[in-house]
């Protein structure tokens, strides 16, 4: 994969995933009547740590997030918008759900293709382009004290590594990073779009003595 094409495409995928994520960390944000602070700390929050934990991980130190001062900026311009028009966003169907789609294609595909160009084996940038897609989204509800969605989800790790799997396979056959990308986003947020609609999830663990709730009633 060329240097070139890496230093175009997975910056614009980096701070395109940045902003979306941001925008959802500032939605649950207002969802909580959290304050002002609070929404910029859950949006910056929902924006970079995914990329800061690959950057960590693969050895590019420091993090993008924190070299440059544009992640800050696109957090803090995502959480402005939310703080300002979140009734006019929120008017839109489980925005949350939507926006996280919208960032988990973006990081997934720029998380697996930053792996492979510092190196990484491409059976395992894989992992690196899911824990960039999840990273944000964790830590967003981790604050806001929610479950993360990622272990209650419908499909959300599973789209993020389907979308990642595409991007790596792509540079294995050396074909067009730029169709490689294309390809694995539009399968993580089709994956994501259909579990969400459709209701789609693996299957779930059953509660401790939930079959014998019924028995016990009976008694």
């Amino acid at each position: 994969m060329s240097p070139l094409v890496i230093q175009t495409i997975s910056p614009v995928l980096d701070l395109g995933g940045t902003f979306v994520f941001a925008i959802s960390g500032a939605l649950t944000a207002a969802k909580h009547r959290l304050d002002i602070f609070g929404v910029m700390v859950l949006a910056f929050a929902a924006g970079n740590a995914g990329g800061i934990t690959r950057d960590l991980l693969i050895g590019a130190v420091p993090p993008a997030a924190i070299a440059s001062w544009t992640y800050l900026g696109v957090s803090i311009l995502a959480g402005l918008i939310t703080f300002l028009w979140s009734p006019a966003i929120a008017r839109f169907n489980n925005p949350v759900l939507w926006f996280d789609a919208v960032g988990l294609a973006f990081f997934a595909v720029a998380g697996t293709q930053k792996a492979l160009s510092h190196g990484l084996d491409p059976w395992m940038a894989p992992l690196l382009g899911m824990l960039t897609g999840i990273g944000g989204g964790m830590l967003r509800d981790v604050l806001a004290n929610e479950i993360p969605t990622v272990l209650r989800s419908d499909l959300y790790a599973l789209a993020a590594l389907a979308g990642a799997v595409v991007v790596a396979a792509g540079h294995v056959l050396r074909l067009d990073p730029l169709a490689a990308a294309l390809a694995g986003g539009l399968l993580c947020f089709a994956v994501r779009f259909v579990a969400i609609r459709y209701r789609w999830h693996l299957p779930k663990a059953k509660a401790p003595g939930a079959e014998r709730e019924p028995d016990e009633k009976r008694r």
